[in-house]
This record gives structure tokens, sequence and C-alpha cells, in this order.
């Protein structure tokens, strides 16, 4: 009598692309409102502009502080993308530093605030990984350009992200859209204050990520 076959091992079922459409609408979804209203907004308007039900939001994140989490890992995500693109330039190391700055804002990285304000866990690993993803990044774009003498060198990667995070958020009680359109006029200035050589001398000394997310 022959021995038995042990049977192969069962995979793991891919989830379904309609699955993944609606993780990716309420992530989407999930970072427009926090822009907007921050990011106590109730998780049923946020199932309602995905255009997904609660029960949907509550299978792929189990609470607020999953959505979140997953909000600010998407957003540095795409700002990581965007320092790589960057990166990948071999004209003016500025003018790479500027397109990332304009391509950052639109990313929305004032949904990274929550990170630094809210009481979930800011050492959870996936955060971790692409926050340092994102720093060393973004370094790089920004030390090419002081290598090059043309970024003044007492700013940090943090000074750069949080400046941007702040200019990219409307202010309290204005129309969304109508304070976007200023966006990219302020993100201009900060630019320009950022060339060098510096006309004047920054008090205290430059930020990186890891001082925010410790503060």
């Amino acid at each position: 009598m022959s021995a038995m076959t042990a049977p192969a091992p069962r995979k793991a079922p891919r989830p379904r692309a309609d699955a993944l459409r609606n993780r990716e609408r309420i992530v989407t979804a999930a970072r427009e409102m926090f822009v907007e209203h921050g990011p106590d907004v109730p998780l049923d308007e946020i199932a309602r502009r995905a255009g997904v039900g609660n029960a949907t939001v509550y299978r792929n994140f189990p609470d607020r502080d999953a959505l979140v989490r997953e909000v600010v890992c998407s957003v540095m995500d795409r700002t990581a993308e965007a320092a790589e693109l960057a990166l990948a330039e071999t004209g003016d190391a500025f003018a790479a530093l500027e397109r990332f700055v304009h391509t950052a804002a639109d990313e929305r990285i004032s949904a990274l605030c929550p990170m630094i304000s809210s009481t979930f866990d800011k050492n959870h690993p996936d955060l971790e990984a692409a926050s340092k993803r994102v720093e060393q990044l973004v370094e790089e774009v920004m030390g090419r350009a002081k290598a090059a003498g043309q970024l003044r060198p007492d700013v940090g990667v943090g000074d750069l992200l949080i400046v941007v995070a702040q200019l990219s958020r409307p202010p309290a009680g204005t129309d969304c859209m109508r304070g976007d359109r200023f966006v990219h006029r302020h993100l201009q200035l900060l630019l320009d204050g950022l060339r060098a050589p510096a006309r004047s001398a920054l008090p205290g000394r430059a930020v990186g990520l890891g001082e925010l997310r410790a503060s």
C-alpha cells in the first residue's frame, strides 16, 4: 500500500479587486475629510463620502486608530514616491526640490499632523518604516540642493515638511476648496526663503522628523 500524498498547503486567498478598490476609496475619503475637518470626523461620514457601507469600513479598519494609521502611511508613501522622482532628475537640484514640495502639498501631507498630535501608537512598525523612508529620501533631496550651494544649510527635513503641512492645510473656518488656490503661491514664498545665501539666521536648530514624533 503506497503512502498517502500529503495535501498541498492552501494559498491564502487574494483580496478581490473590488475589495481593494473599496479600501482605497475609504483611505482617500478619510484623507480628504481629516484635512477638512480633523481626525475626529465620524466614520459614517467617511463611509458616505467613500460610497461604501459602515460595515465595509469596519471590515477593513477595526477602529479609528487603524484608519488614521493607514491614512498617514499612505500619505508618507506617496510623499516618498515624489521624493524618489525628484532624486531621479538630473538637472537643477533646487528646481527638483521645488517640484517635490509642490507635489507633496498636493498629496496632502497635512494628514501627517494626526501622527504628531494624536494619542494612537506612534511607534507602530508600519509608521516607523514609512517615516524613516520619507526622512531618508527627503534628506537626500535637500542634501543635493545644499551640496549645490542652493539651499540654506540650517534647515532640516522636519522644518520643511511641517511648514509644507501647515501651508497646505486650509485655515480653520474657511472653505477648503477656496483656500487651495493660495497654497502653491505661499509655498513658492517659502521656497524663495529657503534659497542660499540665507538673509537671516534661524533661531534654534534644524528639526528632523524624529524630533517631531517625540514631541
